[in-house]
């Protein structure tokens, strides 16, 4: 998978242009049929807004479910409006948004005969992760750790926390962890 960095412009004033139309109009902007071939392909896709550097949400599908500009409208719309942590972005709000789209690889399972051995097997700036204990998941996609300056052990800890599961839930048997990579356009 490698989109473009013109597909990734168009992917983000994608994301843009479907939030703005649907806070200001109320209505869902229509993909359009002319794309490049590899935008209709089926990709995980994530939308993060932020505002005066913050979150203001983030949300996604991390597995490819639907043709990739059509999951970027679908999650821009989420992130703005369905992130449970954060109120809907007001129509004021827009000028002070940014927008930034994630395109992510199928994610794989991490295998390993020992838990100790993710230390070596995840790498941060490279890896997004996904935790899976039982109807626990949690991700957290790879920009996050190098923002955050975690190192390995940090970022597997924040995954399980984001699954609602205890930090050292990594270490136990049946946790399943899941890498996956992607590419950042923002505004």
């Amino acid at each position: 998978m490698v989109i473009s960095e013109e597909e990734g412009e168009f992917l983000v004033k994608l994301a843009r242009n479907t939030i703005e139309t649907y806070i200001t109009l109320k209505e869902i902007i229509k993909v359009p049929d002319d794309l490049d071939p590899i935008l209709n392909e089926e990709m995980g896709a994530f939308v993060t807004l932020t505002r005066n550097g913050d979150l203001r949400g983030c949300i996604g599908y991390p597995e490819p479910v639907k043709p990739l500009a059509q999951a970027v409208v679908e999650v821009a719309i989420s992130a703005a409006t369905g992130d449970p942590r954060f109120p809907p972005v007001t129509a004021a709000e827009l000028k002070e948004i940014q927008v930034e789209v994630s395109v992510l690889t199928k994610p794989e399972l991490i295998e390993v005969q020992k838990p100790s051995e993710y230390l070596e097997k995840v790498k941060v700036g490279r890896d997004g992760l996904i935790v899976e204990m039982g109807m626990y998941r949690g991700l957290l996609l790879p920009q996050v750790p190098v923002e955050w300056n975690w190192d390995v052990e940090d970022f597997l800890a924040n995954t399980c926390m984001k699954a609602g599961l205890p930090s050292d839930c990594w270490l136990e048997e049946g946790v399943k962890m899941y890498s996956f990579q992607s590419q950042i356009f923002s505004e």
